[in-house]
């Protein structure tokens, strides 16, 4: 049966993406890997259930402002378990000044999410 191994993306500062992660949602990093040549570096960082994220960093990339909405993939969804756990985290972040852009609530298909920007503007939502 086919899953997903791991989702990637881009971000400007590995450091601080990777400190927060590992923070806030408990991710086990791996060593840093560095292709010099390439300008390119990146992290994988794992979930408690297997998952991963690899965020990566290169010195060339073409960038663009992103829209709150577009075409493509538009959030990471993490599970942390239960209604609790969801509040706590979003206040906690809110707290420590991050942004929350849908505070916690059931939506019409039953989630039970809350939705915020990671440090950068990477939408997170964080369901049970």
């Amino acid at each position: 049966m086919p899953k997903i191994e791991h989702v990637a993306m881009y971000c400007h500062n590995l450091e601080t993406i990777k400190e927060f992660y590992e923070q806030y949602f408990g991710c086990k990093c791996g060593e840093k890997y560095k292709n010099s040549s390439k300008g390119f570096e990146s992290y994988f960082l794992s979930f408690g259930d297997g998952s991963r994220l690899e965020i990566m960093s290169k010195t060339a990339i073409n960038e663009s402002i992103k829209p709150a909405e577009y075409l493509g993939f538009t959030h990471l969804a993490i599970s942390v378990g239960s209604k609790e756990n969801v509040d706590n985290l979003t206040k906690n972040l809110h707290n420590d000044g991050f942004e929350v852009v849908g505070n916690p609530r059931t939506t019409g298909d039953g989630y039970y999410e809350s939705v915020i920007l990671d440090p950068e503007m990477n939408r997170i939502e964080i369901t049970v």
